[in-house]
């Protein structure tokens, strides 16, 4: 995995599917999700099947002969569509086509409650600009990064949460990475529709203050930034998240405006740009 830019690689830790296989189920892309699911499915049938010819003459009217007819007569069966043509003839395929009927119950409700749960989870359309930006605001030096929530609808009482995450070395030697919150000039967004940027004033209070591009690199220091509301139209809590390591910062720069005038007094809103950054033509802060 990757956090702030860096690679991390985990060891000593468990890899068994069926340890965390619910999570599995909703993280895996879609293609691999009904490949895995159909593979289960011909699995099934096959040893189904395979148990039907076990037991001569045990489905009746089964067409074609041999395997092919069991294993059709298996898919009908396990997903409890029973077109009636093919059906069991004797004690011993009644109670395996029992057995089989449970766990197509059991996989069918399984499979659609997991549909149902990957379709209906929130997903904030949330983008977050490539470069947090430092520069002046009314004279103050001040970090900034742009949000937009491009679905455009209502997310209401949007709040964001800014951290920085750096290395701190005690007296002792003692190493740890430090988590420091960022205080923002507007913490809360009641109508979260469009465009957003935050701002955290570099102040003497602010655990930026004295930073540089070089102190932030010796400290391995990267940012994470938290936004979280409800989307109106779902009334379901939005969650997006984005991190940056310290070489995404552009000190001195500004964004370029989002809005621009368009004809009968309308206002363009222009993502084109969202990410783009220009430097100032002043440099009060040199990093």
């Amino acid at each position: 995995m990757e956090i702030g830019g860096r690679r991390f690689v985990s060891e000593g830790l468990s890899e068994r599917l069926w340890d965390d296989i619910y999570h599995r189920a909703l993280t895996v892309s879609w293609p691999v999700f009904f490949g895995v699911a159909t593979g289960i499915f011909l699995l099934l049938n096959t040893v189904f099947a395979l148990l039907y010819q076990l037991s001569a003459h045990s489905i009746a009217n089964q067409f074609p002969r041999g395997f092919a007819g069991a294993f059709f007569f298996s898919v009908e069966t396990l997903a409890t569509v029973g077109y009636g043509d093919m059906h069991p003839q004797t004690v011993y395929a009644h109670l395996v086509s029992t057995l089989e009927i449970i766990l197509g119950m059991g996989g069918i409700a399984t499979v659609t409650g997991l549909i149902f749960a990957r379709f209906s989870r929130p997903r904030a359309r949330i983008i977050f600009a490539d470069h947090p930006i430092v520069g002046p605001i009314e004279g103050r030096p001040t970090l900034m990064i742009r949000a937009a929530n491009t679905r455009q609808n209502v997310i209401a009482q949007a709040s964001a949460q800014l951290y920085l995450v750096h290395l701190v070395t005690t007296s002792e030697g003692f190493r740890f990475r430090r988590v420091e919150d960022l205080r923002l000039v507007r913490q809360r967004h009641p109508l979260f529709m469009l465009s957003w940027t935050l701002m955290h004033v570099i102040d003497e209070s602010s655990p930026l203050h004295g930073e540089s591009a070089e102190s932030l690199e010796r400290g391995e220091s990267m940012f994470l930034l938290t936004i979280e509301g409800t989307d109106e139209t779902t009334a379901q809590t939005m969650l997006a998240r984005r991190e940056w390591s310290h070489r995404a910062v552009r000190w001195n720069h500004r964004y370029i405006d989002l809005v621009r005038g368009g004809d009968d007094d309308t206002r363009v809103i222009d993502y084109s740009v969202f990410h783009q950054v220009l430097p100032l033509d002043a440099n009060p802060y040199p990093p």
